[in-house]
């Protein structure tokens, strides 16, 4: 195991110490992420954080948590043992989709729908493409099955489920060999009855297959995205359920015997067990830590506008933070197929941090397509064997490697030092991938591939922000992961943004934000209703069955304190084709005076809908598609922070560089003096012009010509176009 990077540093702005006895600190809590490339720790000791960054074992997943672990408890000076709580992110169910390496896994539906996870919706991506290939779908016909009986839309027999018929479908899975089987009945959001049964029958005969339904799984409506999110939870879950217990004793083995919660892509954390059952939840778990820290960030600063720009060694993630809370939804895509374009991919119905992701990386690999065009990603080096300068075999050039041709990557100091970089194996790289069919050198090479993966990823924030009425000038960027720090300015330069906060510890973000997530879950029901046919109690007893479901999953975690709850209707004006979320205030709906609760409901539906399409519709009922309950523990907001200008010089004078080396700038094309500092060194409120570099264990940050960069009294670098 390769240790990449490791520091210590505190969140208030103080300096970290080192204890002298475990008895220092009260409270010691551990977040760890694993990515594509690095695995990240961050162990927070009464609001000190000490971090490790370690490279992903791919074969041994765990391992690289442990190494991670114990790395920041020396660091600590602490024993692992006495670290109380760790919580855990991953991208691992998330791969095995894209790379199709889940279980064998059957596919039971009602009678007639056979084909419904291969037709999708019959809508296309590229309008135009008339060779379009759609994704394959992640159970084959042929692991396909059929059963008869129907519900109704209303939750309503109208055929029996043919339990002979079944009893054949099971003998066929049980005579093929599935590990595992997902259940996807129509109507059954509104009526679990059958999938029950047949989960039933099924372990009854093969109680080792693992079995998942789309009524517990995601119970909405839109049956092509439920039953692929069953089926997507059943590929999953021999694999996570496998690595969760693997990861349970390897704690256990080295003494770390406290609680192990998992972040879900909602943004709150569950219990193991919660995780094992439905690991579709993880799919986004990484990522919506990251959120969860860009928001803290945003809260400190009482920012109500921020673009979160998380870049690792795999992907690029952005999200929109508004008055400090991530933006949510209901679906998102994973493994898009063709140029991340919205319906490439393959939906997952749950809640989730809403983001775009795009295959933009340190490890991203680039590459000449027949076009002649620089291309970066999606495929990426990860850390085996990694980008050409890591040394470890890898010959493809990667983003990396174009940074370290580019100057803003130092090869002695990468890590801290713990992992040098080979800067020719780098140059290499990029001329025989690149030059050698464009013409040129590495560093014109270099050029490109750096322009190209920034133009990508400024071009996936500008579509984001669109797609949200959003006009990005106006908003601060909070950059965090390995690569974004040093790509943040450039994307600001492209996005028109004149400020960028890079927060301490930013290099292990999304682990952070593990440790700044609440405990909660969110629970969906389906069930359309016009207003004007209101069932009151209906609605009530749906209300009553996610408050259960919700309250389960809260306590199974441990936690006894308060909770804030919040109930959402999903609505449309009738005959419309999607819906938007309006927040309930009713705990539940009058059935005495039903009038009142559905005027009450209708005007803050047309409330929502005129903010959003500047006019409501006359004439038309409204009706409630979908119903959604969230309970989550109460988290302390962070302490507010007053932001420091900065002043080109103090009484101690001004800011001395540890060096100066050439480094390239991509809006002149040419190499710039550029004075390099670490954040350790810069005292807080004293600005430093750009060209610079600043330094630190896991990450690097760069600041352009036009931009200077001021560390704020919480060691946030907020840097800042000048004019």
């Amino acid at each position: 195991m390769t240790t990449a990077g490791s520091t210590s540093a505190s969140l208030d702005g103080a300096a970290a110490r080192v204890p002298s006895s475990p008895s220092v600190f009260k409270s010691i809590r551990a977040g760890a992420d694993i990515g594509g490339t690095f695995t990240d720790v961050a162990l927070e000791c009464d609001g000190t954080l000490f971090s490790a960054k370690v490279l992903t074992d791919y074969a041994r997943p765990e391992r690289a948590i442990i190494a991670g672990l114990l790395r920041a408890a020396s660091l600590a000076g602490i024993a692992p043992g006495a670290i109380q709580s760790v919580i855990h992110g991953t991208t691992l169910a998330t791969n095995a989709l894209i790379e199709r390496r889940g279980a064998r896994t059957a596919f039971i539906t009602s009678e007639g729908f056979r084909d419904v996870i291969e037709m999708r919706t019959e809508s296309r991506f590229e309008q135009y493409d008339l060779g379009i290939t759609l994704p394959a779908p992640l159970v084959p016909r042929s692991d396909r099955f059929t059963v008869a009986g129907r519900m109704d839309a209303k939750g309503n027999e109208l055929v029996p489920l043919d339990m002979a018929g079944l009893d054949q479908v099971i003998a066929q899975i049980a005579e093929q060999g599935f590990e595992s089987v997902a259940v996807g009945l129509m109507h059954s959001y509104r009526h679990s009855g059958h999938e029950r049964a047949v989960r039933e029958r099924i372990l009854a005969a093969l109680p080792h297959v693992s079995v998942s339904l789309s009524s517990e799984v995601s119970p909405q409506i839109r049956e092509f995205e439920r039953f692929n999110t069953a089926c997507a939870n059943a590929y999953v879950k021999p694999l996570m359920a496998s690595y969760l217990n693997r990861l349970a004793t390897a704690l256990q083995e080295e003494g770390i015997g406290c609680p192990l919660y998992m972040i879900h892509s909602g943004g709150g954390l569950m219990s193991l067990r919660s995780a094992a059952m439905f690991p579709v939840r993880l799919l986004e778990s990484g990522p919506a830590g990251g959120a969860i820290y860009a928001a803290d960030v945003a809260a400190r600063y009482d920012l109500d506008h921020v673009l979160s720009f998380d870049m690792g060694g795999t992907t690029a993630k952005i999200c929109l933070i508004e008055h400090q809370r991530p933006k949510t939804a209901r679906t998102f895509e994973v493994a898009r197929t063709y140029r991340f374009k919205k319906g490439s991919g393959m939906p997952i119905s749950i809640p989730v941090i809403e983001m775009v992701e795009i295959g933009a990386g340190g490890g991203s690999i680039a590459h000449v397509d027949e076009m002649r065009q620089v291309r970066v990603g999606p495929e990426s080096a990860g850390s085996e064997p990694g980008p050409a300068c890591y040394g470890r075999g890898g010959e493809k050039p990667t983003v990396t490697d174009a940074d370290l041709v580019l100057g803003k990557l130092d090869p002695a100091r990468f890590a801290g030092g713990t992992m040098p970089l080979d800067a020719p194996a780098a140059g290499r790289a990029m001329e025989d991938a690149i030059a050698a069919q464009l013409g040129g050198d590495a560093v014109q090479s270099a050029f490109a591939v750096a322009e190209m993966v920034d133009e990508n990823m400024a071009n996936a924030a500008r579509v984001h922000a669109v797609e949200n009425g959003c006009e990005l000038a106006g908003y601060t960027m909070i950059a965090y992961g390995g690569a974004a720090p040093l790509h943040a300015g450039r994307l600001c330069e492209k996005l028109g943004m004149d400020r960028l906060l890079v927060p301490p510890g930013a290099g292990v973000g999304s682990a952070i934000g593990f440790l700044r997530a609440p405990f909660g879950y969110e629970s969906l029901r389906s069930a359309v209703m016009r207003l004007g046919e209101f069932d009151a109690v209906m609605v009530n007893t749906l209300i009553g069955e996610m408050e259960s479901e919700v309250s389960a999953f809260v306590e199974e975690t441990g936690h006894s304190g308060d909770t804030v709850r919040e109930l959402r209707a999903y609505m449309r004006y009738a005959g419309q084709g999607w819906e938007i979320p309006v927040s309930v205030t009713a705990e539940r709906f009058s059935t005495n005076d039903v009038a009142a609760d559905v005027a009450a409901l209708r005007a803050a539906f047309i409330e929502v809908y005129v903010q959003l399409f500047g006019h409501e519709v006359e004439g038309l009922d409204v009706e409630v598609v979908s119903w959604a309950l969230s309970l989550r523990t109460e988290v302390p907001p962070p302490a507010r922070v007053t932001e420091i200008a900065g002043v080109d010089q103090d009484s101690e004078g001004v800011a001395v560089p540890l060096e100066r080396r050439a480094v390239f700038d991509a809006k002149s094309g040419s190499f710039h003096d550029c004075a390099i500092h670490h954040r350790d060194a810069l005292r807080v409120g004293l600005r430093v012009a750009g060209p610079a570099i600043v330094l630190e264990n896991e990450t690097s940050t760069l600041v352009p010509p036009g931009f200077s960069v001021t560390l704020q009294s919480d060691r946030c670098l907020l840097i800042q176009r000048q004019h």
